[in-house]
């Protein structure tokens, strides 16, 4: 982080608590912790190898444009301002050039 050392300074007066606060902020552990319900956290976790047979896809999957290439190298599908060369008729992305 930088520091602006042309900024004017804080003085003690504005920086200084009082004792009886910092003992109670100190006193009050419980004041960070969060309430969590463990059940309802463990439930939105998936786990991996879950058997998900009975989800369903939600996504609407399109079909290559006219303004799109398949990269031969990771094999995704990219515009053609990635396009990096071109050679033996396979495309490559500039990711994988």
């Amino acid at each position: 982080m930088a520091t602006d050392y042309d900024a004017p300074r804080k003085t003690d007066e504005e920086n200084e608590d009082s004792i009886e606060e910092l003992k109670s902020r100190r006193n009050d552990k419980n004041s960070g912790k969060v309430d969590e319900d463990e059940v309802e956290a463990a439930e939105s976790f998936e786990l991996p190898g879950a058997d998900l047979s009975h989800e369903e896809l939600t996504v609407r999957v399109l079909p290559r444009q006219a303004d799109e290439f398949t990269c031969a190298s990771c094999f995704l599908v990219k515009g053609r301002t990635q396009q990096a060369y071109e050679k033996n008729g396979l495309v490559y992305c500039v990711d994988c050039a």
